[in-house]
């Protein structure tokens, strides 16, 4: 029985970051984290040698990096389109406060929200508000395509320390 589950274990955590890598893409799940978290557990279950260590580190900095990008793909892509940074700001606070009282799109729907608002609000122009608005969509579809290879980064990495080293 002990065989069976050591046997199974990576395939089990390797199903984890399967699952963590389509969170990449569904607003519903916080992907890389719970790709992270994953590999946190292999770590914990087999042990960090040197190897694992390092490996591991790499991937928290993917997490993170990962995550990060996220965020400046749809600032970058709202600016380009002429949003202001105040409203850039109140997109950010929009979005998480969105996650957090109405998940899993209120993020999403606040932080688009926020930005059409806040551009309306400063420049008195639905058609220039509107642009800002599409501008930040456009930059979350970006980032969710970065978040998608950050994923698989991760689950190569992760393969590696666990079938190859």
């Amino acid at each position: 029985m002990q065989e069976t589950l050591q046997a199974a274990f990576p395939w089990i955590v390797l199903a984890f970051l399967l699952l963590g890598q389509a969170g990449t893409l569904i607003p519903l799940l916080p992907g890389l984290w719970i790709q992270w978290a994953a590999a946190l557990v292999f770590g914990l279950v087999r042990g960090f040698d040197l190897t694992g260590g390092i490996l591991f580190a790499i991937i928290t900095i993917l997490v993170i990096i990962g995550g990060i990008i996220d965020n400046v793909a749809m600032g970058a892509s709202a600016k380009t389109s002429g949003a202001s940074w105040f409203s850039i700001g109140a997109a950010l606070i929009g979005g998480v406060l969105g996650s957090l009282i109405f998940p899993p799109l209120g993020g999403l729907i606040l932080a688009m929200a926020g930005i059409f608002l806040v551009e309306y609000l400063r420049i008195r122009d639905l058609r220039k508000a509107w642009d800002s608005t599409r501008g930040l969509a456009v930059g979350c579809g970006w980032g969710a395509i970065l978040r998608f290879g950050f994923g698989l980064l991760v689950i190569v990495v992760w393969l590696l320390w666990a079938f190859v080293f």
